[in-house]
């Protein structure tokens, strides 16, 4: 049975990222080991009783429907946990008609729908992180009721709270999750499996959205490869997070040629279609093909999570040119992309078209960093690219490079998103001087070079960082204004330089480890409201889903 507690208002759960906002109650949710669940025929009886409300209830709900064709992420989800619905605790799905009754009492599934697809996962989540066994009910008398309601918002989110955004009621009975997003929603099953993990639940509601669009990390898979394992390893715990931008650097090879020879050089692209034109291309130690991607596709889909695939060029661009050896520089002595040659720029559009159809972001990554030759050319090339990536459909970001390579921005299409990621080849103030859209991938303070002596080699420096950053805060002193709109928000990175040295995917991660939660908090809700000390014990116990690469 639930056991509800008498007390005075309780403080807000801890959560990783932190509420924005909880407003407490008086007592505890428990989630019940054996709760008794209303069949559907009862859900039936209830709907046929003299309410007028409930009536609609019964009638379909065309925007579910449309929602569940739109997102067969999800839906797959509900087909591969299908085995769940034979199991002990109940989660109910409702039709945003039930928010004209508060939710209280009664719960309609919706069969093959986006919301019954999470219900079946969160199902499977709740079976795994509390050990009680739990299913989706076909009716009313629910234990967690999920509401997806389109019309729900919040001044103080806006735009972030409707994206993004839920809210989370507890009672001594139930738990009502509503979101006017099915990402929201998602986020709002996370802080409940939070919660529940560190056991009864306090009575209460939580209003949240995060305070910046771009919660990001990116890994270089380009220098060494990271099995598909641990590529979806890092989507469930990002999710777990809410840290929605993956960016995966697809190519790059390591940064000085052994004897100034480059055919000796380490270099990799990381994707293998199955056109000939392009048979070769694809690293022999690694690269992902089609489904693989796909597949990578979906679970971020279902984890709240957007990949943003990263083909970097024209510097970093040893694989193109290994592979197109009259394409580079120095006669191909080079990992230098020769922009003298109108057929450097062509193959990069090549690239970009043959693979544009598996990205399903609405933003991809064309790289631009570090070009040390003709800085025309590199412009031009910077703006045919952006052109080229909006032609295909998709909105352009790149590396920020003008200052190091022109002096100014002067000439450069504004409608790129920039990652400001040195100060020098082009900071902050310059982006917001000219314009431009950017995140704050900062080298000094969010670089991970995994055992160099350089940037930061075994990780990131935790307790500065939760005690000293915001996203709106660069190295050298350099910020900009809190809020500035054109900050989207930022994104640490791994950068796996040394090719040849002996690590595991394993190492890079406990790295990385001890600082997700950390910037997700950052990123999301900002501060922190405790010691680092407590926030760190914090994060150990709300924990991460259990991912088989980390051991």
């Amino acid at each position: 049975m639930r056991h509800i507690s008498a007390s005075t208002p309780l403080e807000k759960p801890v959560v990783i990222p932190a509420l924005q906002t909880w407003t407490g109650g008086s007592g505890t949710f428990t989630l019940p080991a054996e709760p008794t669940i209303a069949t559907h025929d009862a859900a039936l009886a209830a709907i046929a009783a003299p309410d007028p409300a409930l009536t609609a209830i019964a009638a379909p709900d065309s925007a579910l429907t449309a929602i569940a064709a739109a997102d067969p992420a999800l839906a797959a989800i509900a087909n591969r946990d299908a085995a769940l619905a034979t199991r002990d605790a109940a989660i109910a799905v409702p039709d945003p008609a039930l928010a004209a009754l508060g939710t209280r009492d009664a719960a309609i599934a919706v069969p093959d729908s986006a919301l019954a697809a999470m219900a079946t996962r969160l199902a499977a989540d709740l079976t795994r992180h509390t050990g009680r066994p739990a299913r989706v009910a076909d009716a009313g008398g629910a234990d967690v009721v999920l509401v997806l309601d389109p019309s729900l918002g919040d001044d103080r989110g806006g735009l972030r709270f409707d994206r993004e955004g839920y809210r989370l009621e507890v009672t001594a009975q139930r738990v009502v999750v509503t979101a006017p997003s099915v990402t929201g929603l998602f986020y709002g099953t996370r802080s409940l499996l939070q919660m529940l993990v560190r056991g009864a639940v306090p009575v209460g509601t939580a209003v949240d959205w995060p305070n910046y669009e771009s919660r990001g990390f990116m890994l270089d898979v380009g220098r060494r490869f990271f099995t598909a394992e641990a590529i979806r390893g890092y989507i469930e715990v990002m999710g777990w997070y809410k840290l929605n931008e993956f960016q995966l650097h697809l190519n790059d090879n390591e940064i000085k040629a052994p004897d100034g020879d480059w055919t000796k050089a380490k270099a990799a692209f990381r994707l293998r279609s199955d056109n000939p034109e392009f048979s070769g291309l694809a690293a022999e130690d690694g690269a992902y093909d089609r489904a693989e991607w796909d597949s990578f596709e979906d679970l971020a889909s279902a984890n709240g999570v957007t990949i943003i695939p990263e083909i970097d060029a024209p510097g970093h661009a040893r694989a193109f040119v290994a592979f197109r050896p009259e394409l580079g520089l120095d006669g191909g002595n080079s990992d230098h992309l020769d922009l003298s040659k109108p057929e450097s720029t062509d193959f990069v559009r090549d690239v970009f078209t043959e693979f544009m159809p598996w990205f399903r972001a609405e933003e991809v990554h064309y790289g631009t960093d570090e070009y040390f030759a003709d800085p025309e050319l590199y412009r031009g090339f910077f703006n045919d690219m952006a052109a080229h990536v909006r032609g295909l459909g998709k909105r352009a970001r790149a590396w920020g490079s003008a200052t190091r390579m022109t002096g100014t921005a002067d000439g450069y299409d504004r409608g790129v998103t920039i990652n400001s990621w040195n100060n020098g080849w082009y900071g902050p103030a310059e982006a917001v001087r000219d314009g431009y859209r950017f995140i704050n991938t900062n080298d000094d303070l969010l670089y991970i070079v995994p055992y160099a002596d350089y940037y930061r080699g075994e990780g990131l420096d935790g307790r500065w960082l939760y005690e000293n950053w915001e996203p709106h805060v660069f190295a050298d002193g350099q910020v900009v204004e809190p809020g500035e709109p054109l900050l989207l928000g930022a994104m640490s990175a791994v950068w796996n330089d040394l090719v040849r040295a002996e690590y595991t995917e394993l190492d890079v991660w406990r790295m990385v480890e001890p600082t997700f939660g950390l910037l997700a908090q950052k990123m999301w809700a900002g501060g922190g409201g405790v010691a680092y000390e407590t926030f760190m014990e914090h994060v150990r116990e709300v924990g991460s889903p259990g991912q088989p690469w980390r051991g």
